[in-house]
């Protein structure tokens, strides 16, 4: 295996060292291989089953990095404007009418 290292400035690396705790080669990994599958999803527009797996279990999606498409801003834009009702309660929220 192929390793890296990677020079980080004074003020970054006294940052991290706080999180101790964190295997950063591991996430240095994670996002080596988000940003493999996400290039391939582009190109293809699937994912192949390893991609599939890996994506599953870190609950991500190549999609999750696309940015917003302008109609769904408008939509939550719409959205922002209400109606909205005001309640006393969650309870109030779940009575029938």
């Amino acid at each position: 295996m192929a390793g890296i290292t990677l020079q980080l400035g004074d003020e970054f690396k006294s940052e991290i060292e706080h999180f101790s705790w964190v295997n950063w080669s591991a996430v240095a990994r994670e996002e080596t291989l988000k940003k493999e599958i996400f290039d391939r999803y582009i190109k293809v527009g699937e994912l192949n089953d390893e991609d599939w797996e890996f994506c599953e279990k870190i609950d991500w999606h190549p999609v999750d990095w696309l940015p917003l498409k302008d109609s769904f801003i408008n939509d939550l834009k719409e959205a922002e404007k209400g109606p909205f009702i005001r309640v006393k309660s969650v309870d109030e929220i779940f009575k029938s009418k």
